[in-house]
C-alpha cells in the first residue's frame, strides 16, 4: 500500500545497472516489516533510455531560436505536440528548457506550419515549474486524436543575456549614450546608419515612449570596450535591437567617436518617499503608457506607471476612441483595433485604470473620463489591449496578376519591397489582405516557384480575423530567406471592377473618307485603377480631322466627362 510514481522512481534508481541473468532473481531489500501478501506485489514502468535517451525538445518553422513549432525526440524520431490543453504554462516549460527566457504565447493551430511524422504527445498538462516537457501530464507516447493541422507552438521572450540596452551618460534617463550587452559584455552602437527608426527600438525597448531624436558622432560621450552593431536599418516595430537586420555582432570598423545616442520622450518617474500610501493621490509625473507582449512595438497589452509602478487598464468601456490617443500618444500612427480580455497575456501587479471613456481627442489616457487610479472590479483575464498601423505602417500591393484582386503579395518594409515568403502562407492570411485591399473573400491562396537569393518577408500568421496584414506580424518577422515559394492570392473581384485598368482594345482599322464624313468609333467603358479609386469617364476614339482617300491617321484618345 501507498505504491506511487515517487515510490516507482525511487526503485528504478536503486535497481542494477545490468539486467539480471535469465532465471535469477534479484531483491532489494529495505530492512522493513510489512504485513503485505504476494497478491499486493507492486509493479513500475519505466522509460527505456536506450530508446528515448536524454529528453530532448526543439523549435521548428521559424528563423528565430525561440520561436516556433515544438517538436519532441522519442525512440529517435522527432515528431509533434498537439494542441489539446495547450497554454501558457507548457509554453514556460518549453522556454525555460531551451533558454529562451519567459513565455509570451502558446499558439496552436499548427501556426508556425504543419509537422511531420508522429504526433507523439496530447493533452499535455503542466504547472510550469517541471524541468521538462516530460514531467508533465500527458497521454502516452503516441496516444492522440489529432493532425498536424493541430501542431502546438511557443513564442519565448528570448535569452535576455544578449541584446540588452542601457542609456548612458545623458542628462536623464531616457537620453543618452545607446550600449548594449552581448556576450556579457557592455558595447556601442555605430552612427552609421541609425536614425529615429531606430531610435524608436531602443526608446520602446528601454520603456522611455516615443524617439525624439536620434543622435551620432559621440554626442553623449565617447565610450568603451566593444562596438557591437553598426548599419542597422530597423522597421521601428521590432521588440529589441537584436531583432533588426545588419552586420553581425562586432562586425564593424567603427570608432568610439562614432558612437549612437538617442534622446526619448518619456522622462521615468523615481518613486519617492514623499508618497507612502498604497493609494497615493493623483501623480504630478509625466503620464507613461507601453505596450507589452505584442508582436510588434506599436501593438500589445496597454500597461501604465503610477507612482513608479506599472500596471494594466481594464477592458470595461475600452474602445476605439481610448485606442486612438494610445497610439498616438506613442507615436504608433492610427488605430487599427482596441481587443479586450488579456488578448496579449494576462498582466501583472495592479490594474489601475477601469471604465475608461475617451473621445479620441485626448493627449493621453489619463486626461480620459474614469474612475480614480485603482479602482475596479477587474482581474487581469480582462487587460486591454491595442493595435495601431505604426507611424510608418507597411504597405502592400499584388503584382503580375491579372487584375487590382489578384497577384503575387508584396509589402514595403523600411523603403523596400519584399515578397512575402509563402512557407506560413494560406487562406488566412489571403483573407485579410483581400479585405484589407477592399476585394471580396478571398478564393485562393497559392504559392508560386521559389526563388532562390531573392529577400522575402518571413512570419506572417494571421487567423483571418484581423483588418491588416500589419496585425499578423510575427515577434520574428522580417525580411530573411526562404525556403518555401512566394505568396500569391485571388480575390473575388468586386461589383463593378474592370478586370483591368489597360484598355484591353485591338483594332484594325482601314482609314476611309466616304463623302467627306468623319469617321467616329466610340469606346464606352469604366475603368477602375488598381488603387480601387475613381472609376474613369467614359472615352471616344476619334479621327483628328477629314481624312483623304488612301490616308492613315493615327486613332487619338478623349474622356467624355463634361
Amino acid at each position: 500500500s501507498g505504491w506511487t510514481r515517487r515510490s516507482a522512481a525511487a526503485a528504478r534508481r536503486t535497481w542494477p545497472s545490468a539486467p539480471p541473468a535469465p532465471g535469477a532473481a534479484t531483491t532489494a531489500t529495505t530492512g522493513r516489516t510489512h504485513t503485505c501478501h504476494h497478491v499486493e506485489d507492486a509493479s513500475a514502468i519505466c522509460a527505456d533510455s536506450g530508446l528515448s535517451g536524454t529528453p530532448q525538445v526543439r523549435l521548428s518553422g521559424a528563423p528565430d531560436r525561440c520561436v516556433g513549432r515544438v517538436e519532441v525526440l522519442h525512440q529517435h524520431v522527432w515528431g509533434t505536440v498537439c494542441d489539446d490543453t495547450w497554454g501558457l504554462r507548457n509554453a514556460q516549460v518549453v522556454c525555460a528548457h531551451l533558454g529562451c527566457g519567459r513565455a509570451l504565447r502558446a499558439p496552436g493551430g499548427a501556426r508556425y506550419g504543419r509537422g511531420s511524422g508522429p504526433i507523439w504527445l496530447d493533452d499535455v498538462t503542466c504547472r510550469g515549474d517541471e524541468p521538462d516537457l516530460f514531467r508533465c501530464d500527458h497521454r502516452t507516447w503516441g496516444d492522440h486524436n489529432c493532425h498536424h493541422g493541430e501542431d502546438a507552438g511557443v513564442v519565448c521572450a528570448g535569452n535576455s543575456s544578449s541584446g540588452e540596452v542601457r542609456l548612458v551618460a545623458g542628462p536623464h534617463l531616457c537620453a543618452g549614450r545607446v550600449e548594449v550587452l552581448h556576450e556579457g559584455r557592455w558595447g556601442t552602437v555605430c552612427e552609421r546608419g541609425w536614425d529615429l527608426r531606430d531610435a524608436e527600438v531602443v526608446c520602446h525597448q528601454v520603456g522611455c515612449g516615443r524617439a525624439l531624436e536620434a543622435l551620432g558622432g559621440a554626442r553623449f560621450g565617447q565610450g568603451s570596450g566593444q562596438v557591437w552593431l553598426s548599419d542597422l536599418t530597423c522597421a521601428g516595430l521590432e521588440q529589441h535591437l537584436g531583432q533588426c537586420p545588419g552586420p553581425t555582432w562586432g562586425s564593424n570598423t567603427c570608432g568610439h567617436n562614432e558612437d549612437a545616442g538617442v534622446v526619448c520622450a518619456a522622462h521615468p518617474f523615481t518613486p519617492s518617499p514623499a508618497h507612502p500610501s498604497p493609494v497615493p493621490p493623483e501623480p504630478s509625473e509625466p503620464f507613461q503608457v507601453r505596450l507589452v507582449d505584442g508582436p510588434h512595438r506599436c501593438a500589445g497589452r496597454v500597461e501604465v506607471s503610477h507612482l513608479g509602478r506599472w500596471g494594466t487598464v481594464c477592458d470595461d468601456s475600452w474602445d476605439l476612441s481610448a485606442a486612438r490617443v494610445t497610439c498616438r500618444h506613442l507615436g504608433c500612427g492610427p488605430a487599427l483595433s482596441a481587443p479586450g480580455r488579456a488578448r496579449f497575456g494576462p498582466g501583472r501587479g495592479p490594474v489601475w485604470l477601469d471604465q475608461v471613456r475617451c473621445s479620441g481627442e485626448e493627449l493621453t489616457l489619463d486626461r480620459c473620463q474614469r474612475p480614480g487610479w485603482g479602482e475596479h472590479d477587474c482581474d487581469h483575464g480582462e487587460d486591454a489591449g491595442v493595435v495601431c498601423a505604426g507611424a510608418n505602417p507597411p504597405q502592400v500591393r499584388l503584382r503580375d496578376g491579372p487584375g487590382p484582386c489578384a497577384g503575387q503579395v508584396q509589402v514595403q518594409l523600411n523603403h523596400t519591397w519584399l515578397q512575402v515568403c509563402g512557407l506560413t502562407w494560406g487562406l488566412p492570411e489571403a483573407q485579410v489582405l483581400c479585405r484589407q485591399l477592399g476585394c471580396g473573400p478571398a478564393l485562393s491562396a497559392p504559392v508560386g516557384p521559389h526563388l532562390p537569393g531573392e529577400p522575402h518577408l518571413a512570419g506572417l500568421t494571421c487567423d483571418g480575423s484581423e483588418s491588416q496584414l500589419l496585425e499578423c506580424f510575427g515577434e520574428w518577422v522580417g525580411p530573411s530567406t526562404c525556403t518555401g515559394g512566394v505568396a500569391q492570392v485571388r480575390c473575388v473581384m468586386p461589383k463593378g471592377v474592370a478586370p483591368s485598368c489597360t484598355y484591353l482594345v485591338a483594332l484594325l482599322v482601314l482609314m476611309m473618307s466616304l463623302g467627306g464624313a468623319l469617321l467616329w468609333l466610340t469606346l464606352r467603358a469604366r475603368c477602375v485603377p488598381a488603387h480601387l479609386g475613381t472609376p474613369r469617364a467614359p472615352s471616344s476614339i476619334y479621327l483628328p480631322r477629314r481624312a483623304s482617300p488612301g490616308e492613315t491617321q493615327v486613332l487619338q484618345l478623349k474622356d467624355d466627362a463634361p
